[in-house]
């Protein structure tokens, strides 16, 4: 292949992963105009067609999901090349890129990305944090080297990469003193028309809570749902509502916004997840993460208030 189809290569894959020109062409900063006209260089100089329509999607042909497996396989390489080499220099710090999925908690994902820092050999720490899709799509570039999500790596989706589960926690309930006096009764009795801070239906624990609630026959009053858990916990340290919250950072909790635990949803389970591709599983900053997690998510058995 001559040397300057490297660029069109590179185009066709960003294509195949983000699943339209569209998207692609804003990923790559080119009009969809350009970046088609690009493609077609590509299959010209190959003389096979790489996409095809499909009603008005655009789909990969045999001969492109063949040229796809092998431009992935060169561009993850190519990754691992550029950052091998950049860690060269004795005083160069190596990089670790994490995405944070926004509706992860910021307590949450502190605790569990912090142990990087402690490596023997330093890193520089780069988060960047949104949503699942987006952050999923600066994986499969090799932007990022992990993202840190709620849930596992959603499938039919055009990223070769691994869901690793960290560790879990359950659910407790937080209030104010002076909501707390308001409701009455035994937990989670005491949850009956009171008004309550919800995670936002992006976050993967939101219908396990509708569906603890029904199974306990509780009908509090919600009057917010955040995808933001720090917004969240805001809302309820000014009194709004009782508010959801990991147990595994219980204390942090309490201590931090001036609540306390009403009980605890056994079984309403918060699970965080490493998603990364394939050749990074083994960078030192992840396996860290993964030695570390289940300590730091590990919460005692607690007593119901």
């Amino acid at each position: 292949m001559a040397q300057t189809n490297f660029k069109h290569l590179h185009y066709f894959w960003v294509v195949a992963k983000a699943g339209s020109i569209a998207r692609a062409a804003q990923q790559l900063h080119l009009t969809p105009q350009t970046l088609s006209g690009q493609i077609k260089q590509l299959e010209e100089s190959l003389g096979v067609a790489l996409f095809r329509l499909a009603g008005r999607r655009l789909e990969m042909t045999e001969t492109g999901r063949l040229a796809f497996s092998y431009a992935d396989d060169m561009f993850a390489l190519a990754a691992e090349l550029r950052d091998a080499l950049h860690t060269l220099p004795a005083s160069r710090v190596q990089s670790f890129r994490v995405g944070i999925v926004d509706v992860v908690p910021k307590s949450v994902a502190q605790h569990l990305i912090e142990p990087v820092l402690r490596l023997a050999e330093p890193v520089r720490l780069i988060c960047r944090e949104g949503k699942l899709e987006s952050l999923l799509g600066e994986l499969a570039l090799h932007r990022l080297d992990m993202v840190l999500a709620d849930r596992p790596l959603p499938t039919g989706l055009n990223v070769r990469g691994y869901s690793r589960k960290l560790g879990e926690s359950s659910i407790g309930f937080f209030a104010t003193p002076k909501l707390r006096e308001t409701c009455g009764g035994p937990f989670p009795r005491c949850l009956n028309g009171r008004p309550m801070l919800l995670p936002g239906d992006d976050v993967a624990v939101h219908g396990r809570l509708l569906a603890w609630f029904e199974k306990q026959r509780v009908a509090p009053q919600v009057v917010g749902e955040f995808d933001d858990a720090a917004l969240m916990k805001a809302f309820g340290r000014a009194g709004a509502g009782i508010f959801t919250a990991p147990l595994a950072i219980r204390e942090e909790v309490e201590r931090s916004y001036g609540v306390t635990m009403l009980g605890v949803a056994e079984s309403v389970r918060e699970s965080y997840y490493a998603i990364s591709v394939k050749r990074r599983e083994t960078h030192p900053a992840i396996k860290v993460i993964i030695d570390s997690a289940n300590v730091l998510l590990e919460a005692p058995t607690l007593k119901q208030p």
